[in-house]
């Protein structure tokens, strides 16, 4: 802890914010990417710090806001089956779907329970043998080893009654299709910490090759980021983008080998639907064809329509940066954490959560 108290230094935080002033001359935009980076630079007000030709947006690196509606109904359609019980996350309790959220299933009566695991979701299945355990599973590629891990438990147990609902995503696909959209021209980017310790740095240099957009893997402290900001600025002004790797305490270049095998051999890349961008090829993950008996979709053949989003809510904008947490009508307002219409208000990492929480809506 003590190690960390190092890089929350107000006075180093203002020395590198300043640093990075005389480093541009020029109007450049960034993003953090992930919501852990959206929720640290709100809560710590870095925003404010930064030089004003320096503007900074929020991506869509925040797995629980960017499930698609559909996602949600098909975790309900499970949960209305008898002896079923669905485990998940408690963040994706209250994810409003087509109809209701998860925890609105509950208070009709569904058996629907808080997992702090996949593990967790396994051993509830071995201690209710004549229940169908379904574990709806969202993340990143942080989340996926844990997942797969889940599932080869499963099978050498031989728990025919642990089912997966994959709502899994990748992050470089969605980059990729982020910046082919071209809505926003960013010049920057910060990488997410915690997926890079697993995939490494190498899936993120399409980026600067094909884009020429700079990037840095930031840790989540407040010194963590504007270091790699800073390194951003170093590399757009030297007019060398290329992918820095500044959280070298927690990441390694190469990645996680084990944890990349394991997915590797659970999983297989899909398309994948992505609340604000739609259907996105190769950025999700389903269960190889020899987990099958493990595929709730296709054991309970749960079936979802097609569902708009909710009224005159803009997470989905807010998602692909073009828009910001105050500039929705319902922020603060209609939307609230107790009472949230949109993803982005639910989530510990959403962004219009982070904003209420931390008065993030007095940035510019």
């Amino acid at each position: 802890m003590k190690v960390l108290e190092k890089f929350k230094s107000a006075q180093l935080a203002a020395g590198l914010a300043d640093n990075m002033a005389g480093r541009l001359h020029r109007p450049v935009v960034f993003m953090e990417f992930c919501g852990g980076h959206t929720v640290e630079i709100v809560k710590t007000g870095l925003r404010r710090m930064l030089p004003p030709h320096i503007r900074l947006l929020s991506g869509p690196g925040c797995p629980v806001c960017v499930t698609h509606p559909s996602g949600i109904d098909k975790a309900m359609a499970a949960a209305k089956i008898p002896g079923v019980i669905v485990t998940t996350f408690g963040d994706m309790l209250k994810v409003p779907g087509s109809h209701g959220s998860l925890q609105d299933a509950r208070a009709r009566g569904s058996d629907v329970r808080v997992v702090y695991s996949a593990a967790d979701a396994v051993s509830i299945a071995r201690n209710h043998p004549h229940k169908n355990i379904v574990f709806v599973g969202i993340g990143f590629e942080t989340t996926a080893p844990t997942i797969a891990a889940a599932v080869l438990e499963a099978r050498e147990k031989n728990l025919r009654n642990f089912h997966l609902i994959s709502l899994q995503k990748l992050c470089p696909p969605i980059m990729k299709e982020m910046l082919n959209a071209g809505e926003i021209k960013l010049d920057g980017i910060l990488c997410p910490g915690h997926v890079s310790a697993v995939i490494g740095v190498e899936p993120y240099e399409f980026i600067p090759q094909n884009y020429g957009v700079a990037c840095a893997v930031s840790g989540f402290e407040p010194l963590d980021i504007l270091f790699s900001l800073g390194r951003l600025c170093e590399q757009i002004g030297a007019g060398r983008p290329r992918v820095d790797l500044v959280y070298r305490r927690g990441v390694r270049p190469e990645g996680n080998q084990t944890a990349i095998d394991i997915i590797a051999q659970v999983f297989e890349k899909c398309s994948a639907r992505w609340r604000g961008f739609g259907w996105v090829s190769q950025s999700g993950l389903k269960l190889r064809p020899e987990f099958c008996n493990f595929d709730a979709e296709a054991v309970f053949d749960l079936q979802t329509e097609s569902c708009p989003e909710p009224k005159h809510c803009i997470c989905s904008s807010i998602l692909r940066g073009i828009k910001s947490p105050p500039d929705c009508s319902l922020f603060g307002k209609r939307c609230r954490p107790e009472h949230p219409v949109g993803p982005c208000m639910v989530s510990s990492e959403g962004s219009c959560a982070a904003f209420l929480n931390y008065g993030g809506n007095h940035e510019r």
